[in-house]
């Protein structure tokens, strides 16, 4: 799973590029009245997204062993299993960016319950797919203390299964929520791939695109760092799992704060385009002090509890385990400093600073993550300490720097929105 999460996070960059690119469009479409604009910038954006998600299918499946090998799988156990289960979520892709784009284009018209729905129907269902799937009859869930009275014993392939079908399954909720709402409706003869059009998405996308991309890079790049400066297979393993664990749960906390940001968002694109721009200024700085203290309240309590809570995602080895523990509670003691790199983000994207909002999307998982942990193992072997531990901080010392960097460029836009609030 680990692997393969360099080509969920591409598959996610193709859908929100075309997702926000297209929603943001059809917000200001809708604002204009222009409601035949709207429609066929819709109808651009879900058929884009459907055509790159089927061409990423073709070529995917065309070359799944040689892929396989480019995202990092290492050993012949680990390319193994990441065959089997990038098959059956390749398959999925064009439902994934369906979806996606569907989902984006209903928040951005303002209907977040059916963009809800679409989006906790898919997850529910996986819930209780995975273990069908995944374990056989008679087979005891460690972590649940439980016995599978039922089980098609599919393994990692059943893990993969789970997810695809709860896409497709999402892919139809969302559309059934689109035909039976009021939002503008998607139709084939409504799309115009006109450059008017391409470059409405693209200047709407672009900071998605490139902080989903970095993802996957970043993820990559970590799994070829760990093949490169570890020694053995088993200890190779055990590092992907654990690391793969940890980005898991790290990756719950942060959808809190980007699900915050993103209700932060309306309101900063409403009072920017009426001019309220002190109240912009309010928003951004109430979103921040509660950003910032319900994420110091998430690591204390992850790091006190930090065992129980690996445990659940890291594999079954001791020494996966005391890597997760660890690399974890690293992971936490910056994890408040993201506050200020996700909310400047949106606010920069939201008001159209397009140009510094690619770069702070860049800034956590490419100009800083990708060189820490490429340099940080070679630092600590330096320094007479094993590569791993610069594995292991290589996410925390990344966070210190791109907030490092986000600070400055979104406080610089903050002033000049001050500076237009009338006195």
């Amino acid at each position: 799973m680990g692997v393969v999460l360099p080509l969920m996070a591409v598959i996610q960059a193709v859908g929100f590029y075309h997702g926000h690119g297209s929603g943001n469009y059809i917000s200001r479409a809708y604002g204009r009245q222009d409601l035949e604009d709207a429609a066929n910038m819709a109808a651009t954006g879900f058929y884009g997204a459907l055509f790159f998600g089927l061409a990423i299918t073709v070529l995917g499946l065309c070359f799944r062993v040689p892929l396989a090998g480019l995202l990092g799988a290492k050993t012949e156990a680990t390319l193994k299993h990441t065959v089997s289960y990038m098959s059956f979520i390749l398959m999925a892709t064009p439902f994934m960016t369906g979806s996606i784009v569907m989902n984006n284009q209903l928040r951005l018209q303002g209907n977040a319950f059916f963009s809800m729905i679409g989006l906790t129907s898919g997850a529910v269902l996986n819930l209780f797919l995975d273990p069908f799937l995944i374990y056989e009859s008679g087979r005891r869930i460690a972590a649940l203390g439980i016995v599978m009275p039922a089980g098609a014993g599919m393994g990692v392939a059943g893990a993969a299964l789970a997810t695809g079908l709860s896409q497709v399954f999402s892919f139809i909720v969302l559309v059934i929520g689109l035909s039976r709402s009021d939002n503008v409706k998607i139709r084939l003869r409504n799309v115009r791939f006109q450059p008017h059009y391409i470059k409405g998405i693209w200047q709407g996308g672009l900071p998605s695109l490139v902080r989903q991309s970095m993802s996957s890079i970043a993820t990559a790049a970590l799994n070829h760092a760990v093949g490169l400066y570890l020694a053995t297979p088993l200890m190779i393993d055990a590092a992907q799992a654990a690391m793969t664990g940890v980005s898991r749960i790290l990756m719950v906390l942060a959808s809190a704060l980007i699900g915050f940001g993103q209700g932060f968002q309306p309101v900063c694109g409403f009072n920017y385009g009426a001019g309220r721009y002190d109240r912009v200024v309010r928003a951004f700085r109430f979103c921040l002090r509660v950003a910032l203290v319900v994420l110091l309240m998430l690591a204390v309590f992850g790091f006190v509890f930090a065992g129980p809570i690996t445990d659940l995602v890291a594999g079954t080895s001791a020494e996966a385990s005391r890597i997760a523990v660890f690399t974890f509670r690293a992971q936490l003691v910056t994890l408040p400093l993201s506050a200020w790199v996700i909310l400047y983000n949106m606010m920069l994207q939201n008001i159209g600073i397009t140009g510094k909002a690619t770069l702070l999307a860049l800034s956590r998982q490419g100009l800083t993550f990708i060189p820490m942990v490429l340099l940080l193992p070679l630092l600590m072997r330096a320094l007479g300490a094993e590569p791993l531990l610069g594995l292991e901080l290589a996410q925390s010392a990344a966070d210190v720097l791109a907030v490092l960097m986000a600070i400055p460029l979104g406080r610089s836009e903050l002033k000049k929105l001050e500076s237009m609030i009338p006195k």
